[in-house]
């Protein structure tokens, strides 16, 4: 039953998702009592907060009501003030929730994890999210919007929007692209190529939710594309590492499927939880979950330690540092500025709007002369001569022979004598 238009007017404003994660904070609120003060549960107000819904009817007016800021700080608080406020700090990891019904009790847990946001972070380079985000996954990204960001008093133009997300994102990409394939070359061109492509669809992806997750799902599938078997360049993976375990953990992720090797990548090293990792693999949760343990028991049978890990919680934990050891460790090319990224991709459209345009001139041209040379009219072929035999000879008067010839001749030329009756008539 659809609601009326006085009730959505009638229904209390709510701020941005992450102003009411900001809020819920400010007043020392968890997101179990906040979720049980509605009547809801806890993922749904984790949902509220990171937008992917936003509550209706009463449980809005009570969800407003209970993260309404107090008068005073209403007072004290400008915009500008609460768009440039720090981070909050994440709450601690909550226990992981029952594992479903449809998979054995090592499924991972579904709860946000409180992991850094790649294995390459550790590093020192962010792949999109700050620490007090990675709950969420999504909440830094919702600054990035329709081609601006809010920063105090000034708004940011699309250029410079994409700039930020390239700086703040890029760095991580690449280790993690080269994670997913071995390739250091190939990981460099996946995201580079990735961020043309958000350039070039720049409305579609300043609007989006999670535009560093956009970026990274494009990255990852330009690198996992089966074509790049046929360039001789990326034909083989680059010298696995030297050292012993980094070599096994490199070797075995490489053994894995594709499908397997994103899906371990994304939970323990990206840090996203099971749905998300479901969601962005184009796979049931259930599935995912199933890749995830088998991917696990493959790479445990080369890291001894991993199999002697006593929960998921700790395997996840020991293959998070692992991969980021193994990430920090090898010699990652870093990603070209941002506005040669921008200038490519700038460059790529103008080059196949010419071939384009160059290819319709081409045909228009083609059609005209064909139009100008064509017939008007069809003309049927003449059949080639050819000798047939054993045909029956004609009917009727025989042709004439050439002594019949002289002798017709005679009779024509010369004058008959005798009675004119008797002179033949010859026509």
């Amino acid at each position: 039953m659809t609601r009326s238009t006085t009730d959505e007017a009638a229904a209390p404003q709510l701020p941005s998702p992450k102003e009411r994660r900001r809020l819920r904070e400010a007043k020392s609120l968890s997101e179990e009592q906040v979720a049980a003060a509605v009547g809801v549960t806890r993922a749904t107000v984790r949902s509220w907060e990171t937008g992917r819904t936003s509550p209706r009817g009463r449980k809005r007016a009570l969800y407003a009501k209970l993260i309404a800021p107090e008068p005073e700080a209403i007072a004290t608080t400008t915009p500008a003030a609460a768009m440039t406020a720090p981070a909050p700090t994440p709450e601690a990891p909550t226990p992981a929730p029952k594992a479903p019904e449809t998979a054995p009790e090592a499924v991972p847990q579904t709860a946000s994890k409180a992991a850094p946001e790649s294995a390459a972070e550790s590093a020192g380079e962010s792949a999109g999210e700050s620490a007090g985000d990675r709950n969420t996954g999504t909440d830094t990204n919702t600054e990035v919007r329709a081609g601006a960001e809010a920063v105090g008093e000034r708004r940011l133009s699309p250029a410079e929007a994409f700039d930020e997300l390239y700086t703040r994102t890029a760095p991580g990409l690449v280790r993690q692209a080269y994670l997913l394939t071995g390739r250091r070359a190939l990981a460099r061109e996946s995201v580079e190529r990735a961020f043309q492509l958000a350039w070039h669809r720049w409305p579609e992806v300043a609007v989006d939710r999670d535009p560093a997750g956009w970026v990274r799902a494009a990255a990852y599938e330009y690198a996992m594309s089966p074509w790049h078997r046929l360039r001789r360049a990326h034909r083989h993976p680059d010298a696995p590492p030297t050292e012993p375990g980094k070599r096994a953990l490199f070797d075995a992720l490489l053994d894995l499927p594709p499908a397997y090797r994103r899906t371990l990548l994304l939970y323990d090293g990206v840090g996203l939880d099971l749905p998300e990792t479901a969601a962005e693999t184009e796979a049931s949760t259930p599935a995912a979950a199933g890749r995830l343990m088998t991917a696990r028991a493959a790479v445990a049978e080369q890291l001894p330690e991993l199999a002697s890990a006593a929960t998921p919680a700790e395997q996840s934990a020991l293959l998070h540092d692992r991969l980021g050891g193994l990430a920090r460790a090898e010699h990652v090319p870093v990603p070209r500025p941002a506005r040669a990224v921008r200038t490519g991709s700038e460059d790529r459209a103008r080059l196949w709007t010419r071939a384009a345009v160059a290819g319709v001139a081409l045909l228009i041209a083609v059609t005209g002369l064909t139009l100008h040379t064509a017939p008007t009219h069809y003309e049927p072929p003449i059949s080639p001569a050819e000798r047939v035999g054993g045909v029956p000879p004609r009917g009727g008067p025989q042709k004439l022979t050439a002594q019949d010839l002289k002798l017709q001749k005679t009779l024509r030329e010369q004058l008959a004598h005798g009675p004119e009756r008797l002179v033949p008539q010859l026509r």
